[in-house]
């Protein structure tokens, strides 16, 4: 008797599981028809890549490479590396409209300036990770967040944070080619 409780026990987080990303996968892109000329967007969007270094009795946690894109409401973007302590030069680079109505459409239409405040903490036995910060901030409302990436953190991190993070990637990956 007690092996189907279990087993119906084990299936709630799998089913909770599946209710959240399912749609996520199957929605479509997010509706730019709530963006009006007037909302004005500003984004700062960090990644470190982080690793544990023992000194023997103690440790610490290093950056070995930092990255921040900071967006304008007018698109322009400034792309900034940190590599082993070196600074390499600013990226400038300015978005299509397109992209800019894209990328404000996901913060509105999303309600991600509503999402409070907050860390998603990092385990401790965690030793070689992602570290992500945003600060967004819409028609004068701030959010600022910080996550490690889903294998190192101890929280789940909701989908809309990780799907700016998507978006924000695609980005950078597309200053830096």
């Amino acid at each position: 008797m007690a092996k189907p409780i279990i087993l119906i026990l084990g299936a709630i987080p799998i089913l909770a599981a599946i209710f959240i990303v399912v749609p996520q996968l199957t929605r479509p892109e997010i509706q730019s028809s709530t963006v009006n000329s007037e909302d004005i967007m500003t984004l700062q969007y960090t990644k470190e890549h982080l690793q544990k270094i023992s000194f023997g009795l103690t440790q610490s946690i290093g950056a070995d490479t930092a990255e921040v894109l900071t967006i304008q409401n007018d698109g322009s973007a400034v792309y900034s590396l940190t590599k082993n302590g070196y600074s390499q030069p600013d990226v400038k680079y300015q978005l299509s409209q397109d992209e800019l109505t894209k990328l404000k459409g996901l913060v509105k239409e999303t309600g991600f300036v509503d999402i409070p405040d907050a860390v998603y903490q990092v385990k401790p036995d965690a030793t070689n990770y992602e570290k992500y910060g945003i600060q967004a901030t819409l028609n004068g409302k701030t959010v600022h967040l910080q996550w490690g990436d889903q294998n190192a953190s101890q929280e789940f991190v909701p989908p809309i944070i990780t799907q700016v993070q998507s978006s924000l990637d695609d980005i950078i990956s597309e200053i830096i080619k």
